[in-house]
This record gives structure tokens, sequence and C-alpha cells, in this order.
């Protein structure tokens, strides 16, 4: 019914301007062109959001090429364009309509946690509730692995992809001694977006509970585990004699960097077990990370906070750049760098947070191509209140602002008498 009332539409709409359903290409471009502007720029009645509008030129571009299979026309009124679509190690052509409108994608449209939204959030994936207390009604299992994964990812910005696909091996060892600033934390090339190498970082603290994971959770799932993958994945690639850097895959010297994820998810240790970080309980690997985020916040929301927005892998990405851009406005790296400057600990991470722009930082902890890329993201976030709390903070600190006098300023605004 939805497909006949666009084309009638269109139909309708050409026939008001003297144009045919099959008529010459030139006369019909025109006139798309016309009912491109009537569904953006006409009557509030017939205006189409950008979502709508990229539905009825699919519906109307499907006619058109089924009429000229069928030789019932000898032009159409679109345009196309060849692109190439690429998800994960699949690649493919696809021919792009160009009298689309651009859409926001829907990552970017998904906001952050605030800090009061992530300790409720990271509390639920461990099974803890509002009060602090173990969570009574909730009787999910890996509480460690979700807990553990959902703080890292927070912590370090990881995509999907990355934090899914990362071996047990990668995880950046635990620094002897609690260091000032985060730990430098490698992203192997074969599991970013764009195949490209990049150092994020990790607070000491999530890497402490990360290795606990492993370390007792983890090794008691993996130890001798018989899970071997599906035949569909491909043979099994075993895997001795591993360490950060690569291992002996079925008895060949292999650099992790050079795998990519679905070589990644069918590694097996000798000694059972997958050697992804987060494993299920007979020790394959686990990637359903989405769906774990979702129905955690699901029972936030019907339990405690009804506000608890929905939250994905993404959304926690977004999280973690806020609170990044935060503690760099602020100048909170910038104070630590310079105490770690003076003690000779890390100086190379501790130079470059003291001397660079909190943009430059930004950019090479998420991997963004550019600097024009990171300003782009985070305008679709709420970076004026990341300015507004920094300077509040800075000046209290330094006497700079009297709030006492603000706020009577502000009130005499809503003084009746105030424009006399």
């Amino acid at each position: 019914m939805y497909y006949a009332r666009t084309l009638r539409e269109w139909m309708t709409f050409l026939g008001r301007h003297g144009v045919e359903l099959f008529d010459e290409r030139r006369r019909l471009k025109e006139a798309l062109s016309t009912y491109a502007v009537h569904r953006a720029c006409g009557p509030l009645d017939a205006r189409f959001e950008a979502s709508t509008w990229n539905q009825n030129v699919s519906i109307l571009g499907v006619f058109y090429r089924w009429s000229m299979v069928e030789q019932y026309c000898a032009a159409e009124p679109f345009t196309y364009s060849q692109a190439v679509v690429v998800f994960g190690e699949r690649r493919r052509e696809v021919r792009v309509n160009l009298a689309r409108r651009r859409q926001g994608k829907t990552h970017v449209t998904i906001k952050y946690l605030d800090s009061d939204f992530v300790d409720l959030f990271v509390n639920a994936l461990g099974g803890i509730g509002v009060d602090g207390a173990e969570d009574s009604r909730f009787r999910g299992r890996e509480l460690a692995r979700n807990s553990a994964v959902g703080r890292m990812v927070l912590s370090t910005g990881l995509r999907r992809q990355e934090f899914t696909y990362l071996l047990a091996c990668e995880v950046p060892p635990l620094p002897v001694r609690v260091p000032r600033l985060p730990v430098q934390f490698p992203v192997p090339a074969a599991v970013t977006k764009g195949r490209k190498f990049r150092t994020t970082w990790i607070a000491y603290d999530v890497l402490a509970e990360v290795h606990r994971y492993l370390d007792l959770e983890r090794d008691l799932v993996a130890q001798d585990s018989s899970w071997r993958p599906p035949a569909s994945w491909g043979e099994p690639l075993v895997v001795t004699e591993c360490d950060p850097h690569g291992g002996r895959i079925n008895g060949v010297r292999t650099a992790w960097s050079s795998l990519v994820p679905s070589e990644r998810r069918r590694l097996v240790s000798a000694d059972g077990g997958s050697l992804l970080v987060g494993l299920r309980a007979d020790g394959g690997p686990f990637t359903a990370w989405p769906t774990v985020f979702a129905r955690t916040a699901d029972r936030i929301r019907a339990h405690s906070e009804p506000r608890f927005p929905r939250v994905s892998p993404h959304r926690l990405r977004h999280s973690m750049a806020m609170r990044t851009m935060e503690e760099l406005v602020s100048g909170y790296y910038e104070q630590a760098a310079k105490l770690v400057v003076a003690a000779d600990d890390d100086a190379a991470l501790a130079l470059y947070l003291s001397k660079s722009d909190p943009l430059l930082v930004l950019r090479d902890l998420l991997g963004h191509s550019s600097v024009t890329v990171t300003e782009l993201y985070l305008s679709r976030l709420d970076m004026t209140r990341v300015y507004r709390d920094a300077y509040e903070r800075a000046g209290r600190a330094h006497g700079l602002v009297d709030e006492d006098r603000s706020r009577r300023e502000a009130d005499a605004e809503f003084d009746e008498g105030g424009d006399l």
C-alpha cells in the first residue's frame, strides 16, 4: 500500500507539471529536482524528513528499474554512482542513488554516559545494585568478564571490533608501581578501522581489573577447554609459545599484528580455549557484546533508573572521549605530566601531554585521521558543557568567580522590573 501511495503521489506531481510518468530523461530529471524541493521546502503537509524522502527515492528507483527491464520506458530520472562498502573484512560494490539526502550516521546520534550513569552501568555489569550491594534479582553469569571488558572500553575508547578481537596476550602488562599517568595501550593494526596501528591508554585500576579477570576467571574457563572453531570458520589455528607480539601458529612463528578478526577467532591455545580476551563458559570466543551492554542498560532502566539510555559499544567510546576531553581541558593530565617529568617516569608520554593541544591528544587516542575529524566528532557531543565546567572550576579555584554576585545578576534578569 505504501509503495502504491508513493507512486501515486509522484504521478500526481508529474501530472501537475505536464510531465508523463515515462517521459524523456531530461524532463523527468527536471521534474525530480522540482519534486525534491517541494518535499524539502514546500507546504508543511508536503515536507518529508530525510529518511522518508530516501525511502520514497528507493521505491521509485526500484519501479523505474523494473519498468526499463520490462521495456515500459527508456529512461529514468535518477543518476547513480558506484561506491565501495567495507565492513570488517567484507568488501562489495554498490550503486548509490544520488537523489538521496544525507542523514547522520546512527552511531553519531548516540550520546555519552555522564559519570553517575557510568558508575551505574559498570556496577550493573558486575551484578552490583544501586546501593552498592550484590543485586539479588540478577542471575547473570560471567560478571567478572563483563565488568572488566566494559570498564576497559570506557577507559580506552576502543571500537567494537578492536576490543572484541583483542587477544589476552596483547593486553599490556600491569606496571610494577601505580603510575601518575594512564598506561599506554597498543591497538593492533589488523583490527583497527583503516588497518592503522595506534596507541591509546588505559587507567591503572582498570588494567588491574582486566588482569584479575585474565588470571582468575578467564584462566579457569580456558584450562583444559575442548573448544574448537566450527568447520564453517575454517581449520583451528593452534598456538604455542605465545608472547605479546606473536606466537607459533601450527608451528610457524606469526605476528599478531598480521591476523585479521576472522583468523583471530580461530586461534586456539595449546592448553585449551580461545585466545581472545572475552571467553564463553565453554572456553570459546565471546563476541556478543552489544547484547550484553543493551541488556544491562535495560535492567538498569527497569529496576532503578528509568532515564537510563540505551547502551552500545559506540556509546561507551563516546563516553571515553567526553571524559578524556574534560580532563584534558581542565589541565588534569597536564599537571600530572609535569610531576612525571620532574620524576623522570614515563617521560615521553608526559612530554607529549604537557606540550600538545587537547584535540591532538584525543585525535591520537581515538585513531582519527585528522584533527578536523575530531572537531566534527566533538561538535556532535556536548562540548559546550565541558568548556563551561572547566571555566567555572578554574574560576572558583583562583577566586575569579564571585558566585554571590553572579547569582544576584541572574536573579535580576528574572526581576519583573528589570526592563524599567
